[in-house]
């Protein structure tokens, strides 16, 4: 243990079968099994310097460099000549060919540079549409009368288990139309719609909806966005909220990398009975809703760390120009046959799993044992 280099000189003279290993008389003495060794690594050394080092073999030179006994040193060497258009000037070929070198007749000493016909050119000017703002009339004309003094009576007198706000409800104010400033706008008009079957049956809703906020404009908030009723993202985080409209309701955090800190991306909560029944709802029907914007998802997601480098007057236009034109094409789904394959391909990735999991079990076993024979053998 006091040599410099035991263990790995130890170790080849074990593999070349120079020395042995008697642990039978308690601690393990090394012993002798040759008489003379050769030194086959200075022998190769020598004959690599001598330029003989065709005659090492390749996997001993690989192990030379792993243990930086043998370093490749690659010299490159250039030959340089006169070209057929060397020149002792420089001058710069022309690119166009102008009215005056035509009238003057100059274009004849010129040399011009080779058109290439294959090159796209530069992209003429135009106008890049980003369509924002939709019109909107000043008042609503066209409400369903009886659902609208089923909304009255509970804002101002309650009913359905709620005691209402006590406030004066006035039609005029309800008839304003106004930018939305959440989808559940669009969720109360879908379940009113599905009120109205004869029979009623659970369904789901997604949308993706620009709404508008009072909101003071910061790196984490705009007021105009998209929002999302639905959507699939990880690291999150809830924490109990207050919605006039849910009970119980909950706030939805994501992690941002970029910033480094948690930021709220949506709320949900289960609408209140006072909501659903005056739409004529059955009483045993519950309704989770969860709302998304668009655009934090998005900066989580490709690490913007502000939202209006994403959105608004700041955006980069050539990020808008560079952008390709996404087109979808509409497919007829079945989709009983689409839940039958989902459920097909669901149990052949569990299959898979099962054997990757006995296959990994076994290799682990066998390095356990391959590792302690090691130890057995030293």
């Amino acid at each position: 243990k006091v040599v410099p280099n035991f263990k790995v000189g130890f170790s080849k003279a074990m593999s070349s079968g120079w020395v042995s290993v008697d642990k039978s008389s308690g601690a393990p003495v090394i012993h002798r099994k040759v008489e003379s060794v050769t030194d086959t690594v200075s022998l190769d050394l020598q004959r690599i310097c001598s330029g003989q080092g065709d005659e090492v073999a390749e996997n001993f030179k690989q192990d030379y460099k792993k243990r930086k006994l043998l370093q490749q040193v690659v010299t490159k060497s250039f030959l340089l000549g006169k070209g057929p258009n060397f020149s002792t000037s420089v001058s710069k070929p022309e690119t166009d060919l102008t009215p005056e070198m035509i009238a003057t007749g100059s274009w004849r000493q010129k040399k011009f540079k080779p058109y290439n016909l294959d090159a796209l050119g530069v992209p003429p000017e135009c106008g890049h549409l980003h369509p924002l703002l939709k019109v909107q009339p000043r008042l609503t004309t066209s409400l369903p009368v009886e659902y609208l003094e089923r909304v009255k009576k509970v804002h101002s007198e309650g009913g359905y288990g709620s005691q209402g706000y006590g406030y004066d409800w006035k039609i005029e104010e309800a008839q304003k139309n106004l930018l939305r400033t959440h989808t559940t706008a669009v969720s109360a008009r879908m379940l009113y719609k599905l009120a109205q079957n004869n029979t009623f049956h659970p369904v789901k809703y997604f949308s993706i909806d620009r709404v508008f906020r009072n909101e003071t404009l910061d790196a984490t908030h705009l007021a105009e966005f998209h929002q999302v009723e639905g959507l699939g993202i990880t690291k999150l985080h809830f924490k109990p909220a207050y919605n006039p409209y849910t009970e119980p309701s909950m706030e939805i955090f994501s992690y941002h990398d970029g910033l480094g800190k948690w930021m709220e991306v949506g709320n949900s909560g289960v609408f209140r009975p006072e909501m659903l029944r005056p739409m004529g709802l059955p009483e045993d029907v519950n309704v989770i809703a969860w709302g998304l914007s668009l655009e934090r998802p998005t900066m989580i997601k490709y690490k913007v760390n502000n939202i209006r480098d994403l959105v608004g007057p700041k955006v980069d236009l050539q990020m808008v120009y560079d952008s390709p034109i996404c087109r979808l094409d509409k497919h007829e789904t079945n989709l009983e046959e689409l839940a039958k394959e989902l459920e097909k391909r669901w149990d052949e990735i569990n299959a898979k799993l099962e054997a990757l999991r006995s296959e990994l079990t076994i290799l682990q076993q066998r390095k356990k044992i391959e590792e302690r024979n090691e130890e057995i053998r030293i």
